[in-house]
């Protein structure tokens, strides 16, 4: 169900086991208890900073797949396992937070029930809220954003798509913590058919950037070139 292959085994804060898929998989009896199938005794731990490379070389030598991360009194503090150092290899570029969890943003649109949406969506963990519509420069986008600011401080809030220096800085005044750039730029769009507005990608960045320009809030570009 949660797609895990094994967890550590806590009393208090302290670490007294490691449960994993070998202790499970011929299992029968389900009314045993964690502790008399999880394995506590000779644990394979590794102190607080340990790094990826040194995790590995510890996964090797025990030929083990995870190794919790202890403190001077045995508590639990982590968990690296050959999962996180092969995704770690494979994405070595992959936004992450503190606890190493990969970063997520969420979009909502303007409606309603926009911060209902946002503070449930930050609820469940989101590190960013995108207010995404086609036309970002309206008074809809931009009382959406000083709304979410105000009723969700510390949520960093990315607003658009824009395409031009103005709607740029209205964003940013409003509170944007960036702004997305790019009115129909995408070779499969129709906005700029159908609305009768755009500006080429390239210039519209440029644009974009210039007013954006000792703000210390970034341009994202969305959409092809």
């Amino acid at each position: 169900r949660y797609r895990i292959s094994g967890v550590p085994i806590v009393r208090g804060p302290r670490l007294v086991g490691i449960v994993t898929n070998r202790d499970i998989r011929f299992e029968t009896n389900f009314e045993r208890k964690v502790s008399e199938i999880m394995t506590s005794k000779n644990l394979v731990t590794a102190p607080v900073g340990t790094t990826l490379d040194q995790a590995l070389e510890i996964l090797a030598a025990h030929k083990i797949e995870k190794l919790p991360l202890v403190d001077a009194d045995f508590n639990l503090r982590g968990l690296i396992t050959i999962k996180d150092i092969e995704k770690a290899r494979t994405y070595p570029n992959s936004a992450r937070d503190k606890q190493g969890r990969l970063l997520a943003g969420a979009a909502v649109g303007v409606t309603p029930d926009t911060l209902e949406r946002a503070a449930a969506l930050v609820e469940a963990k989101a590190d960013v809220i995108v207010v995404d519509t086609a036309h970002g420069h309206s008074q809809g986008v931009l009382e959406a954003v000083k709304l979410l600011k105000k009723e969700l401080p510390g949520v960093d809030v990315i607003a658009g798509n824009v395409a031009t220096a103005e709607a740029t800085r209205d964003l940013i005044a409003a509170g944007a913590d960036a702004v997305k750039v790019g009115i129909g730029p995408g070779s499969i769009c129709t906005t700029r058919v159908v609305a009768g507005v755009g500006v080429p990608q390239v210039t519209a960045i440029i644009n974009c950037v210039e007013a954006a320009r000792g703000s210390g809030v970034p341009i994202i570009a969305d959409g092809g070139i």
